[in-house]
């Protein structure tokens, strides 16, 4: 058998391995279509009908010329080629879809042309291309039982309709036809579509007396790389030469085995012609460094979403979204899926990709991943009819109707408008109408059809030239000269000649600049054909540079971000889960604002991952060819700078080689760098494959078997071939064995992606249930790594807070984590539903619950909760009533926000609040408590019903609860809350009640509540209020009226009602005249309550409180009650300062969203103003006789009051001038405190000072004036802080390094102060 070890050897590098022919079989007769029958009842089960009764096999109902029969492989060429092994099932799948189906001469019989794609397990793609055309149906017993058939269904008909209705007879549920919509589409476009006599027929049916019976027969070309063009030509002279009325020049087994085993692929960078039966056929292979082969053409893809939607569709597939592409012609799928996979580059679409899923696979929508799928639509049916299992993160592409419907918030493309802009552009340099499709489009003509392929059609740019709908610029007589020009070979040639002599057309050439599509027609004499392919290849490449361009400069730098940390390849593969590549917060504190939306989701998809893997691996081994020419481009990039200057600017770059790219290909298709061996008569038995006109003739196999053996170029290849075995092994014995390599990334590729493709064949329930429990898997294994991120970044940071090592999430970040999450979520609960109702699965289910709980709550009069006893709480804590946790009542709490307008939104805002309030595990624990509700929801298969991995779900989740959330506050910032304040009085030391008239004002990140009056005797009040963010600070005061006016105050509490957060200001202080410092109002600084673990067993576990220390205490009362005996040493105050410099220079080293409150660092515990006053206090004489308490404050008017006495003097003349001013400047801020109207006490005006003076940079100058005032003696101590100049010098160099930061300080602090 030398022939077929020579096939073996060349074979990588023939043009096509299989020549496939599928039809009807004539032994077996007629089959209903088996796949088809359980596509229903799986159809029925979905609906919950009951199965049994909708599929006997048979449909009676409808007409039997469209229901699907079996289509069987006939013959296949050869049998089997070892690298890519045949797989029957899914070929035939593929090349008929729909199964064989049958026509009369009364019909449209066009023949029709598709491709498909198989993936196999690992990834790799084999490309189908399909020629379908009608062949008269020879045998009696296929055509009496059509006959038989027919009488079956009249008389079925019959019985149960009256006469009248029979015209509508054939409207089943699954292929509604209703005909009117059907023929304004394109006839010709699905092999199902009525034609227009189709109406007449069906009332007599088949009758095979009078009718001709046609069925469906394929022709396939099996290719490892998508030649798409070249494919379809030769295809189509192979049916040429069966319908034509003489003989072809050659036997068809010679053409055929010409281009199974004669015609090589081109090598990389090379043209190759090659010969079908009638012309001659070029295709061309790009070369290494340019973007792989491509050869859908992308025009067609931009025509008919428009460039907008095919932008936002392309977005969403980089998003790893899941697409739904829904036509009625397969190749307008195909062209579509691969037109947006190929502008993916350098990045690849990693799950589940079935550009035409047959019918038979429509579980596979079901699928709880990410997936690009085409569905054939069925003529007629409403896109309202289409019931998808998830939509909550679905985009939807009506290609025929130029509609998409995208998911809720997802952000758009980086520049998208100038973008936009560019692809019209180079659309419209190529006479294409640069039409942005948006709005669903009515058609008034089947005429204006973009181009279908079972037509001969004319060039695309005449055709849309001629559909002046879209473009009148041109006048039909020009047009009609045009293409008068176009089709004359006379005016060709001549045209060439002239062109080669530099003598002009004038005319011509006007016409010419008129329609500048044609710039380069007739060169060399080139067919019409031939023209289009090269404009079709030239604008294929350019738009792609468009795309690719984008990436280049987006990802111009991303090298510096990958972190290489393995010291080989094998340590890398097995810790690759454990690992981080990429440092994804650095990179995004380096993009530009508006790009940080896209990106921050961007760099979290599975295939920007494995672009970063591939880039590591590239240590170990050869470079993933795309990532190979990426990397070039950016080198290039980088030798002409075009980066630098433009760094971190989102200023749009547009793309610079677009000539080149096409003069690559044109100079290719010009000159043919190699031409294919002609097909020749072959060793064959003469007369056994007879010419018959119109059929197909049966080939011979042996001769189509095996290939040559004395072909040159196998020789080539066999040879390379042993050079790269005998490579292989050396390279097995120093690297680590091959097949545990390959596990290894397998394992690594398949990292939050579980099943790549669905295996197109045997769809047994087994098969099913198989894949469902993968999708379990996939999806517990993927929360475990969501929640996991989600932890050691938010742990992270909270580390940081804590003093260790540096964090690395930014809010963005986190957003883009939580929103995961929720897709997650909504991926979990759309996983096996009975019947969906609404976008969002989850919503549903929550709804339900609802409805179920208050059925119930309305049963038992009062709610079973208050059955639990009130535990009575010690006497220190009458803080909050406690807060029920509800999930029913965070549903009520998301159903009164109008701002929330969908499902999908409400289901994720609830998700977020759960969060933020630690719930999330509990509450999706008692949602899957009711049983009976989820069996009633969910099939058995479905995640939601497997016990163990469920319980393991929600410990995953439960782990969340480990770090705070403000997901919920932070992004619903204009809700209305209500808050609930809560005044803990000291009642030992004093009246609870005062007599005086209270009032408290709220402040937080986002706003304040405004001064509101306390009703008297009341210590506990609610208020409604816009979203105030993270609380801040609390203004307590009172106006000191009636006999009992002072109040001493331990602490305000202040709820957030909704999201249960508590924040405790500590006061510990007096407010009244004559007592403490003669305050009557203060500003307090809140802190986040930590609800203690005994309390709320439901939360599991928690993190330490946030700013907690001993000082608090400290803090507030060096001057009062009980603070007194406290004395803290030097080196302790000198630290302090140090610290508190420390956070509020650290506060400004975070990114502007994440700084939280700078209030806090300023006057907070641990805060400059705390440290200050100690400072100040250090030998401070501050017992006078008769125990009248004397404070900082004091001392500080006492210097000021000097100070303005010695400069009415003149004393202070003789100082430098910049003294003076600073003198000035204390005394104008002590004066402006002092006159306020706020009565603010003594310590609280020391704090403002200090505020003040650390905004305004003053503090530094002010320091030296109060050391050198006299007044100091008389108050501190020799051994006073203030009295050592090498200490006040170190504290004014610690201040000053404040002076690089703009301090603001909150309103609730300068309220009535004028400066």
């Amino acid at each position: 058998m030398s022939g077929s070890s020579a096939v073996s050897g060349a074979a990588p590098c023939r043009f096509a391995h299989y020549f496939v022919i599928c039809g009807i079989d004539t032994e077996t007769g007629l089959e209903p279509d088996e796949l088809a029958a359980l596509y229903q009842w799986l159809e029925a089960d979905r609906q919950g009908r009951d199965p049994d009764t909708s599929a006997t096999g048979e449909n009676f109902e409808q007409s039997p010329l469209k229901r699907t029969f079996k289509s069987k492989v006939l013959a296949r060429y050869p049998e089997n080629v070892e690298w890519n092994p045949f797989d029957q099932d899914a070929v035939n799948m593929l090349c008929m879809p729909k199964g064989l189906s049958f026509r009369t001469q009364a019909d449209q019989r066009d023949p029709q042309f598709h491709s498909f794609i198989i993936t196999k397990e690992d990834g790799s793609r084999t490309y189908g291309f399909v020629h379908t055309f009608y062949e008269e149906v020879t045998s009696p017993q296929i055509c009496s039982a059509m006959q038989t058939l027919y009488q079956m269904h009249n008389a079925e008909h019959a019985s149960a309709n009256p006469p009248s209705s029979s015209s509508s007879s054939s409207s089943s549920s699954s292929s509604s036809s209703m005909d009117s919509l059907a023929s304004s589409l394109d006839e010709a476009d699905s092999p199902t579509s009525s034609s227009s006599s189709s109406s007449s027929r069906r009332a007599g049916g088949y009758d095979s007396s009078r009718d001709t019976l046609y069925v469906s027969k394929a022709l396939c070309l099996i290719t490892p790389m998508p030649f798409m063009h070249a494919c379809r030509r030769f295809l189509s002279q192979l049916h040429r030469a069966v319908t034509a009325a003489s003989a072809p020049p050659l036997p068809l087994e010679s053409y055929v085995h010409n281009i199974l085993y004669e015609v090589p692929l081109p090598a990389p960078g090379r043209s190759l012609k090659f010969h079908g039966v009638y012309e001659p056929i070029v295709c061309q292979r790009p070369g290494l460094g340019e973007l792989p082969l491509a050869d859908f053409p992308l025009a067609e893809a931009f025509s008919l979403l428009g460039v907008e939607n095919l932008v936002q569709v392309f977005t969403c597939t980089l998003l790893e979204m899941q697409i739904l592409l829904y036509s009625q012609d397969y190749q307008r799928l195909m062209t579509v899926a691969e037109g947006i996979t190929t502008l993916l580059f350098p990045f690849q679409w990693q799950h589940v990709y079935v550009p035409i899923l047959p019918a038979s696979l429509l579980h596979f929508l079901d699928a709880p991943v990410p997936y690009l799928m085409g569905l054939q639509s069925k003529e007629g049916t409403d896109r309202s009819k289409l019931e998808l299992p998830q939509e909550a993160n679905l985009c939807f592409v009506d290609i025929d109707n130029h509609r998409i419907e995208l998911p809720e918030d997802f952000p758009h493309f980086p520049n998208k408008t100038e973008f936009i802009q560019e692809l019209s552009e180079v659309l419209l340099s190529f006479g294409l109408p640069a039409n942005t499709g948006a709005p669903p489009r009515t058609r008034s003509s089947p005429g204006s059809t973009p181009s279908t392929p079972g037509r001969e059609r004319k060039t695309i740019a005449l055709r849309q030239l001629e559909d002046d709908g879209r473009n009148g610029n041109l006048a039909g007589e020009e047009l009609a000269v045009l293409e008068l020009l176009q089709g004359n070979a006379t005016l060709e040639r001549l045209q060439a000649l002239t062109k080669r002599t530099g003598v002009t057309v004038a005319r011509v050439d006007a016409l010419r600049a008129g329609v500048k599509a044609q710039s380069t027609e007739g060169q060399g004499g080139r067919t019409a054909a031939e023209e289009e392919e090269l404009k079709n290849a030239k604008l294929n490449v350019q738009l792609r540079e468009v795309f690719a361009s984008r990436f280049t400069t987006m990802f111009a730098d991303y090298e510096a971000f990958v972190i290489q940390s393995a010291p080989d390849l094998e340590s890398w593969l097995t810790n690759r889960e454990q690992m981080h590549n990429f440092d994804k917060a650095s990179f995004l504190s380096d993009q530009p604002e508006p790009y940080l939306p896209f990106l921050s989701h961007f760099i979290e998809t599975q295939m920007f991952a494995t672009f970063i893997d591939n880039k590591i691996m590239s240590q170990w081994e050869e470079k993933e060819p795309l990532l190979r020419v990426f990397d070039a481009r950016i080198d290039k990039a980088r030798l002409y700078n075009v980066r630098a200057p433009s760094l971190r600017s989102s200023s749009y770059q547009r793309c610079s080689i677009l000539k080149e790219s096409a003069q690559a290909i044109e100079q290719r298709l010009m000159k043919i760098d190699h031409t294919a061996i002609h097909p020749h008569l072959l060793d064959m038995k003469i007369g056994q494959g007879k010419y018959e006109q119109g059929f197909f003739p049966k080939l011979q196999a042996d001769v189509l078997n095996t290939g040559p053996t004395n072909n040159k170029w196998s020789h080539r290849t066999a040879t390379a071939q042993r050079r790269k075995d005998r490579h292989r092994q050396q390279s097995e014995h120093l690297n680590l064995d091959n097949d545990l390599k390959e596990k290894y990334m397998q394992e690594a590729r398949s990292l939050g992606k579980n099943l790549r493709q669905p295996k197109l064949s045997d769809l047994s329930p087994a098969v099913i249930a198989q894949t469902n429990w993968k999708f379990v898997e996939g999806l517990l294994k993927e929360c475990r790594m969501k929640t996991k991120r989600m932890l050691v970044e938010k742990m992270g940071r909270e580390a940081v807070e804590l003093g260790h090592g540096e964090a690395n999430i930014t809010g963005l970040e986190e957003n883009t984590l939580i929103a995961s999450l929720c897709d997650l979520l909504e991926r979990i609960w759309s996983h096996g539903l009975q019947v969906k109702q609404g976008k969002s699965a989850l919503w549903s289910h929550l709804l339900h619950y609802q409805a179920r709980e208050e059925k119930l709550e309305q049963h038992q009069a009062e709610s079973p909760v208050s059955h639990v006893p009130e535990r009575r709480k010690s006497d220190s804590s009458i803080a909050m009533p406690s807060l029920r946790v509800s999930l029913i009542q965070d549903m009520r709490h998301i159903q009164s926000m109008s701002e929330i307008k969908t499902d999908v939104g409400r289901a994720r805002a609830w998700i977020r609040l759960s969060l933020e309030k630690k719930g999330l595990s509990q509450h999706l624990k008692q949602l899957l408590s009711r049983q009976a509700l989820t069996k009633k929801l969910y099939k058995r298969y479905a995640f939601l019903r497997c016990e163990e991995e469920k319980e393991q779900f929600l410990f995953h989740l439960l782990s969340l609860n480990a770090v705070d959330y403000f997901c919920f506050t932070s992004v619903f910032t204009t809700i209305m809350i209500p808050y609930r304040v809560v005044i803990i009085p000291i009642k030992k030391l004093s009246n609870a009640m005062t007599t005086s008239n209270p009032w408290v004002c709220v402040s937080g990140e986002l706003g304040d509540s405004g001064i509101m009056q306390i009703p008297k005797n009341v210590l506990e009040m609610t208020f409604d209020c816009q979203n105030l963010g993270k609380l801040t600070t609390v203004q307590l005061g009172h106006d000191n009226a009636g006999l009992l006016a002072k109040w001493l105050v331990d602490c305000v509490m202040v709820r957030n009602e909704i999201t249960g957060h508590t924040y405790r200001f500590p006061c510990g202080r007096w407010l009244g005249k004559g007592v403490d410092d003669g305050s009557l109002e203060r500003v307090l600084i809140g802190e986040l309550v930590v609800p203690s673990g005994e309390e709320d067993p439901g939360r599991g576990c928690r993190t330490p409180p946030l700013q907690r220390s001993p000082s608090q205490t400290r803090r507030i009362s060096i001057t009062s009650l009980s603070g007194r005996g406290y004395k803290p040493t030097s080196a302790q105050i000198q630290e302090a300062i140090g610290e508190a410099v420390n956070n509020i220079v650290k506060h400004f080293h975070k990114p502007e969203k994440e700084r939280g409150s700078l209030t806090v660092l300023l006057c907070g515990e641990n805060s400059l103003v705390a440290a200050l006053e100690q400072f100040f206090h250090h030998g401070f004489k501050s017992a006078r006789l008769f125990q009248r308490t004397v404070f900082v404050w004091d001392f500080v008017e006492k210097a000021v009051a000097y100070m303005e006495s010695a400069d009415q003097m003149g004393d202070l003349q003789e100082t430098a001038e910049p003294l003076g001013m600073t003198c000035q400047s204390l005394c104008h801020y002590v004066n402006a405190i002092n006159s306020t109207p706020r009565n603010i006490g003594k310590d609280g005006k020391f704090q403002l000072l200090v505020c003040l003076g650390a905004r305004d940079r003053l503090l530094p100058q002010w320091l030296p004036l109060l050391v050198e005032c006299p007044v100091i003696q008389r108050m501190y101590e020799d051994t006073a802080l203030l009295r050592d100049r090498t200490t006040v010098n170190a504290l004014i160099g610690v201040l000053e390094t404040l002076h690089d930061f703009p301090v603001t300080l909150e309103a609730s602090l300068v309220k009535g102060i004028d400066l």
